[in-house]
């Protein structure tokens, strides 16, 4: 046989690598909603000065000693009786003056976040947990258990939410942190389960979850592995606008003298103090005010965001 010949039929192993090429690069696998949304937030200047916003409370509230040294419940009347603020004194005891009381504004602000955040944070957990699973409950079962929870949660709509929290915590004669997150949390989870109760009927009626059921999949699986990844998105976004709405309401709470006890540090009693000496002493209501409202407005921006990179429409 020729020396051509045999070469000819000698199989080459460039020939592979040639044919994966011509193929080109394999195709992107497509991104999962949360993937795709996170992509889009991180791209967004509201959500990342919100995030760094919200970032900073949390350490402020979880570590107030590196923040400040101080003791926010000691006074010195003699030496501190309403001083005025020391701008120039950065992170100093008298950086924002001192209360009626020769207390440190700046220690309280910084003490007063803790309770503000821990409030906010375990409010939101429970009712997001209780709510959105008597919602999804409610929406998947129809029926006896819809109507049920429609007629529950239409009752506790009726009952001002401010109003209602004011009943409930002045049947405690000793008001804890714990106790004012169990008032809201009693009143609150209305909202998170309506929201996920429609959530869920929209969900119940798509192809895949007809097919799970068609492969014999079990009702908890169905809820836990098909419907609540698909239901959450608005429940989430609720949350996290609501979280706000809770601080507003420990500090309005606090405000009235029906919030927190007197020996609890918080930015509403603070401001109850400061309405008395508001016109010779501005600086005790400026301060723990406003550190009030740039914590709602970063919760507010953070759920705003959140809201546009989950719903297609807004973006």
């Amino acid at each position: 046989m020729p020396e051509n010949t045999l070469k000819k039929d000698k199989p080459t192993v460039e020939e592979p690598a040639v044919a994966v090429a011509e193929a080109g690069p394999a195709p992107d696998k497509p991104r999962s909603l949360a993937a795709d949304a996170w992509a889009d937030l991180c791209r967004k200047p509201l959500f990342l000065l919100s995030g760094l916003l919200i970032l900073f409370l949390l350490l402020v509230s979880a570590f107030p000693g590196l923040f400040s040294s101080t003791d926010p419940t000691a006074g010195d009347l003699s030496k501190h009786f309403l001083t005025k603020p020391e701008l120039s004194h950065v992170f100093q005891p008298d950086w924002f003056g001192y209360d009626n009381q020769g207390r440190s504004i700046y220690a309280r602000v910084v003490y007063g976040t803790r309770v503000s955040i821990l409030v906010g944070v375990g409010v939101t957990v429970l009712v997001t947990v209780v709510g959105g699973l008597m919602g999804m409950l409610a929406g998947y079962f129809g029926g006896i258990w819809d109507t049920l929870l429609s007629r529950i949660t239409d009752v506790f709509f009726g009952i001002p939410f401010i109003l209602g929290a004011m009943v409930v915590l002045n049947a405690f004669t000793e008001r804890t942190v714990w106790t004012v997150i169990g008032a809201l949390a009693f009143l609150g989870w209305t909202a998170i389960a309506r929201v996920m109760r429609g959530a869920v009927i929209t969900a119940r009626h798509a192809d895949y979850v007809l097919a799970a059921k068609a492969l014999g999949a079990g009702t908890s699986r169905i809820l836990f592995r098909h419907i609540l990844p698909n239901a959450i998105a608005p429940v989430i976004v609720v949350a996290t606008i609501q979280l706000g709405v809770y601080i507003v309401a420990e500090s309005t709470l606090s405000y009235l003298g029906l919030g927190l006890g007197t020996n609890e540090v918080s930015w509403g009693g603070d401001i109850d103090t400061a309405s008395d000496h508001i016109r010779n002493a501005p600086h005790i209501l400026f301060f723990p005010a406003g550190m009030l409202s740039i914590t709602v407005l970063a919760f507010i921006m953070l759920g705003d965001a959140v809201r546009e990179a989950l719903d297609p429409k807004l973006r």
